[in-house]
């Protein structure tokens, strides 16, 4: 018998139903087993700790194990990469940041990913201020002071980072092009690394996350000249802002969120939305993030989460193309 036009469509639609019918039971039942999160940086930088805070919550809500997976280097880029290609089932989950979907956008030629195209984002979380700061040994007591070092020495003033595309780096080529003044900079593996190297004197200066130099500041180890956010910071209350300190239009507080990879199921996307912006209102947790230094942002969609990275790159794009900066 052959089959009629009407028959055919009706078994189109039955295999199509079949398809997608696997697909919904594994995003309703998910999750089953341990959730990967990628913190594309190294352990003990600022978003390593809000990236390890936030994986012990979530994994009392989902009732999984979250396990961190710390790849840092080349600004986040490579591990972003890895996100941006792992499978779509709600098992990779990826720490992102201004600098993994803003910088290293307009830093690097072939990046390997294009965070609006093969990620989808969650939510965005909170920001870090970066903190300007020196070794105890360097007589600049003001910002103003350093400036005046590096104005004095073109190119010969020397700037940790934790890698090219990152926060701190680029809080640099704001420097830069806020002052006049022509740095050096010297990208490392990751923050600790950048910051040891500011306190033995094999660096000038260096931006870092707060949460990366709090204790070493008080330690007496560093001496901090200002922060980069719009308002000071409640961990450093006596530390003026970049723009208190003579620099004018100069806010840099990178924000750090997450991502799915592309294609992930909308029942996931919305699950891990619901259940990070819960825990980004829980008291207990925002008091341990904000004593890092790192402040939380209002509960928003992934569509919210979306234009903020769609915004910054229309912001910070141009900017980085005016400063001649790339990476390879």
């Amino acid at each position: 018998m052959i089959p009629t036009r009407q028959g055919l469509a009706r078994r189109h639609i039955l295999a199509g139903a079949l398809l997608l019918f696997p697909a919904a039971a594994r995003a309703g039942d998910w999750p089953e087993r341990t959730v990967r999160m990628i913190v594309p940086f190294v352990a003990g930088a600022g978003a390593d700790i809000v990236g390890r805070t936030y994986a012990e919550e979530l994994a009392k809500a989902l009732g999984q194990p979250v396990v961190v997976d710390n790849k840092g280097g080349a600004g986040g880029l490579m591990a972003t990469a890895e996100g941006a290609r792992a499978p779509a089932d709600g098992y990779t989950l990826l720490l992102t940041s201004q600098g993994t979907t803003v910088f290293n956008i307009g830093l690097y030629k072939a990046p390997g990913y294009d965070p609006l195209k093969d990620l989808v984002p969650v939510t965005a979380s909170g920001t870090l201020a970066n903190v300007l700061v020196v070794s105890p040994a360097n007589p600049a007591a003001t910002v103003a002071d350093l400036v005046a070092q590096a104005r004095a020495k073109p190119d010969e003033l020397t700037y940790g980072s934790s890698g090219v595309g990152s926060s701190l780096h680029m809080s640099g080529v704001i420097l830069e092009q806020r002052t006049g003044v022509r740095l050096q900079h010297v990208p490392y593996r990751g923050a600790p690394t950048a910051v040891l190297a500011v306190v033995n004197g094999e660096v000038t200066t260096g931006f870092f996350n707060a949460p990366t130099v709090l204790g070493q500041i008080k330690a007496g180890k560093l001496k901090a000249l200002a922060v980069t956010a719009a308002d000071r910071t409640a961990m450093l209350p006596d530390v003026p802002t970049m723009i208190e300190a003579g620099v004018a239009d100069f806010v840099v507080a990178t924000w750090l969120g997450f991502a799915l990879p592309a294609n992930t199921p909308n029942a996931i996307v919305s699950r891990l939305n619901a259940e990070i912006n819960r825990i980004s209102q829980n008291p207990q947790v925002k008091e341990k993030l904000l004593v890092q230094g790192f402040e939380m942002m209002p509960p928003g969609s992934p569509e919210a989460a979306r234009k903020l990275i769609e915004d910054d790159q229309a912001l910070w794009l141009p900017i980085i193309k005016q400063s001649g900066a790339k990476a390879e």
